[in-house]
């Protein structure tokens, strides 16, 4: 570890973001949240100081890097919702790209040569092969994905440019619930599945709605590679003590458990775990829905040394469960 062993955590009052400063206080390092608020929460933020401002903000920025002096960013920072990605492209790459430009401007101005990137799968748009490894063309087919995706390729000429180290963790399907009940899922709207079909099951929503049956999938659902939260948090300490170690440049991890989980199968877990049964209607199928994204992390296991604990479905659901039972409560 490097002697200075402060982290500037953009998104850090979010799901992940949260979890991430969580693990990185446990491995000796002080994180200090950088989050606008949007859809952040001051619950979240725990392990270090919190700094509200947004990332297209440089002047704030300065303030923030000269008043912490980091060695590092870990960067959470984006908007995610696909489907808004679509109607509103511009108000992605605007925070998406711009927000990040914003931020490796100020890593510069201010000296700081290594950065850890939230990215995600949807770079790669509907996979080719199965599981998705690395080299996997990336075409991605939402502003969202191809958002993400220009953040990548500045990471990489930023390495020759600037001296940047930077590493860009692409995940799949983010899920689960911190298994010591401190952070959890709050999202305003929620999109994923698993906190859907929990709410469904709790008689918090009416159903779940399943978007196509008829896919060329065992049981005509979608099949998605459910990854637990505090895994990916070990991942991104796991790649900040490797940027510690080496030379500028870009180098992208996948991070996934490789196997693959339909909806139904989900379902039928979450009625498992809770004891109740879920109220299921059958929609139409999503325009851009793949019906199967299952990654390969064998490059993350090797050079990294990350090995996800938290894997299967039933583990991930039920610490999913033990936070949505805590509902507001959890929250102070």
């Amino acid at each position: 570890m490097t002697t200075n062993q402060t982290v500037i955590v953009t998104g850090g009052a979010g799901h992940i973001g949260s979890q991430a400063c969580k693990a990185l206080a446990a491995a000796g390092y002080r994180p200090i949240a950088v989050d606008n608020m949007v859809y952040g929460h001051e619950w979240a933020v725990r392990w270090g100081p919190l700094e509200v401002a947004d990332i297209l903000d440089g002047e704030r920025l300065d303030q923030i890097f000269a008043a912490y002096k980091p060695a590092a960013v870990l960067h959470f920072a984006a908007y995610a919702y696909v489907g808004e990605s679509v109607a509103d492209p511009n108000k992605y790459y605007r925070n998406n790209f711009g927000g990040s430009l914003s931020l490796l401007q100020a890593m510069q101005r201010h000296g700081v040569d290594k950065l850890v990137f939230s990215s995600t799968c949807a770079t790669y748009g509907n996979p080719l092969h199965l599981p998705i490894n690395e080299d996997h063309p990336q075409a991605p087919i939402n502003p969202y994905g191809a958002s993400k995706q220009m953040v990548e390729r500045m990471m990489a000429d930023c390495g020759p440019a600037h001296g940047l180290r930077s590493i860009a963790l692409r995940y799949f399907n983010a899920a689960g619930a911190d298994p010591d009940g401190e952070l959890g899922e709050a999202h305003d709207p929620e999109t994923h599945l698993i906190p859907l079909v929990l709410d469904a099951a709790s008689g918090k929503r009416s159903h779940i709605e399943v978007y196509g049956d008829d896919y060329d999938t065992d049981d005509g659902t979608c099949i998605r590679d459910y990854i637990h939260v505090a895994d990916l948090a070990d991942a991104h300490v796991l790649a900040l003590k490797r940027l510690e170690q080496s030379e500028p440049g870009m180098r992208p991890y996948n991070l996934g458990n490789g196997q693959g989980h339909s909806v139904r199968e989900v379902i039928a877990m979450v009625e498992k775990v809770t004891g109740l049964k879920v109220p299921v209607v059958i929609g139409p199928r999503r325009p851009g829905d793949p019906a199967k994204l299952v990654g390969d992390a064998t490059l993350a296991l090797n050079e990294l040394g990350w090995k996800p604990k938290l894997a299967d479905l039933e583990t991930i659901i039920r610490t999913a469960w033990q936070w949505h039972q805590r509902g507001e409560q959890g929250m102070t």
